[in-house]
């Protein structure tokens, strides 16, 4: 209205009315007052979408970047986190495809599943503290944390001599690339509506579709041809060029948005000593190192017992248990009743859908590891598949999920629902796994095999998104990281406890079996059968003591598999703890997002 006043004025002047004239300029007291009731609305509008000053700075950070940023960033971020999925994808599959051959160089094939064990266990105590370093520094500055850690991993290991070297080396790299995607989970959920997350989420994974062919041929050329040194130490060269653009669109919008004023922090003096208790506060240190300290602890004894000098006996084996159990009840009551900052809402940890899809997942991921480790050398020494060949098989749920996730991230948009996917997941996954314990065995065809692969496959994708989706829309926008982290926590503890029941069922298997069937004349070479797997494929097919070890495998894998289909059962209990959500009513983020 007032800008039409103004015109209707100005028209009247220039066509020479003789009416007295009014200054275009001078708003009547009505047009006053209702301009600046006007003003008033939009600023409190302007205020409802600037970034909550209650939030710790990183979460007001990216916040403040989604409000500034293009929808050319919004692309090229989605675009980024791609090409590192591409390039994790690849370096993950060729790792995964070696590490049976380069135990077997340093002699010890019977000790791959010490190695995740260990790393696992040291990567799940490092996401709590991550989460924090990205609530209060940043997004960017946590993903440049982990992309560090991973190139040294990837370096240690092209480099390295012993099985020592390659096992820190190990520890490195799962930190740092476990770090990396969890990073790019979380800014996934930044640019994201929580109804649109699982299809953000089945993009960015899709990569996977392609990785599953190249890098098992990848890790095959590198091995016979090259060299595995080179598998690890070409991508050490190609990550941190594929890394920087992402870290650096985050900090160019940052960048921006303090500029045009959306990222505001107030600069509080503070002395020294106000300064160390306000970080100590902000990134809860002493939370952080007693669940560090106390996963750590507790977890790392399951991987060494058995090399310990008296077992489970061992005074050192003992301490470390009852420590790490002491410092995770110290943590509990520490963030109950004492944090400043705490991590979590105590009503999110007691909140039955956050512990349903923590549950959930760890009892996906125990199940799984509890046969997997080994399945790659079973396909070759069993089914006499070649490296590559055995490579694909085990990535079928690379190419079945990366196809299958971007119609049920499809489906979750459109019903605004997924807990009703679980209800299918969970029934197939079983029945898959449980036909799988009659095919791992000698005489079988792969094909069957590859049946069973699928059937996990759509049942592990799913919960796999539908866990993510589920603890995201119990919490807020503060507690994004936090809840991804805690969800990676319980996951990375059930990949590691699977591995400890893997390892224990081949100790206490494998070997025995190889004493029960092999031939008399191939008893002496029975500790290089069982350390090497490069000897074990060296026995012709279809000789007397290549038939003996086919035959210890199945022995060990049918029972690997058994027990991790019982495990699976309950799964039942942690669907019905889940809630079913609308994630098309639950606003969590601000500004240009998917």
């Amino acid at each position: 209205m007032v800008v039409f006043a103004r015109l209707r004025a100005m028209f009247r002047l220039s066509a020479g009315n003789n009416e007295p004239s009014v200054d275009p300029l001078e708003n009547s007291p009505e047009e006053k007052k209702g301009s600046s009731a006007s003003a008033n609305k939009i600023d409190e509008e302007s205020r409802a979408e600037l970034p909550s000053q209650d939030l710790q700075r990183g979460i007001q950070d990216v916040e403040a970047v989604t409000l500034s940023w293009s929808k050319a960033s919004l692309i090229a971020v989605f675009a980024n986190i791609w090409m590192l999925y591409f390039v994790n994808a690849m370096q993950s599959s060729t790792l995964y495809n070696l590490t049976s051959f380069v135990t077997s160089d340093f002699s010890a094939h019977s000790l791959l599943n010490v190695i995740p064990i260990v790393s696992s266990t040291m990567s799940a105590a490092t996401y709590i503290p991550l989460a924090k370093v990205m609530d209060v520094w940043g997004r960017a500055e946590g993903f440049l944390i982990m992309a560090t850690f991973s190139t040294l991993g990837l370096v240690l290991m092209a480099t390295c001599n012993n099985l020592a070297t390659f096992c820190a080396a190990n520890v490195f790299y799962t930190i740092g690339f476990g770090g990396i995607t969890y990073c790019v989970d979380v800014i996934t959920a930044d640019a994201s509506k929580l109804k649109n997350r699982g299809l953000a989420y089945a993009f960015t994974s899709s990569p996977y579709i392609i990785t599953a062919f190249a890098g098992p041929k990848a890790a095959d050329r590198f091995y016979y041809e090259v060299s595995w040194r080179w598998a690890f130490g070409c991508w050490a060269i190609v990550f941190p060029i594929v890394a920087a653009p992402l870290y650096v669109v985050l900090k160019y919008n940052l960048r921006k948005a303090k500029i045009t004023g959306i990222a505001r922090h107030e600069t509080v003096p503070r002395t020294v000593l106000q300064a160390t208790w306000h970080y100590i506060s902000e990134f809860d240190i002493i939370g952080v190192i007693l669940f560090s300290a106390g996963l750590t602890l507790f977890f790392l004894p399951f991987s060494i017992a058995d090399n310990a000098p008296n077992g489970w006996a061992s005074d050192y084996i003992i301490a470390m248990l009852v420590v790490g159990f002491v410092c995770l009840f110290l943590f509990a009551l520490f963030e109950k009743f004492l944090a400043p900052k705490p991590m979590f809402k105590f009503s999110f940890l007691t909140n039955r859908t956050v512990i349903g899809a923590c549950l959930l997942d760890a009892t996906y991921q125990l199940s799984y590891y509890c046969w997997n480790n080994y399945y790659t050398s079973f396909l070759q020494v069993v089914n006499d598949l070649t490296l590559a060949e055995a490579g694909y098989v085990n990535n079928t749920f690379d190419v079945v999920s990366g196809v299958l996730l971007l119609f049920v991230g499809y489906l979750i948009r459109r019903t605004g629902y997924f807990k009703w996917l679980l209800y299918v997941a969970v029934p197939l996954y079983i029945f898959a796994q449980g036909l799988m314990i009659y095919f791992r065995r000698p005489n079988q065809s792969v094909g069957y095999l590859v049946m069973c692969e699928i059937f996990i496959s759509i049942g592990g994708s799913i919960f796999i998104i539908v866990e993510q989706l589920a603890i995201l829309a119990a919490v807020d926008h503060q507690h994004v990281a936090a809840a991804l982290a805690l969800l990676n926590v319980v996951g990375t503890v059930g990949d590691a406890a699977g591995s400890t029941i893997c390892a224990a069922i081949w100790t206490n298997t494998f070997e025995k079996a190889l004493i029960r069937y092999l031939p008399e004349s191939a008893m002496a070479n029975l500790d290089y059968i069982y350390e090497r797997l490069d000897i074990q494929l060296e026995y012709p097919v279809k000789s007397l003591t290549r038939e003996a070890i086919q035959n210890a495998y199945a022995y060990s894998q049918m029972r690997m598999l058994a027990v991790g289909t019982g495990i699976m059962a309950l799964a039942f209990i942690w669907v019905l703890m889940i809630r079913n959500i609308h994630l098309g009513k639950v606003d969590q983020v601000k500004g240009m997002v998917f």
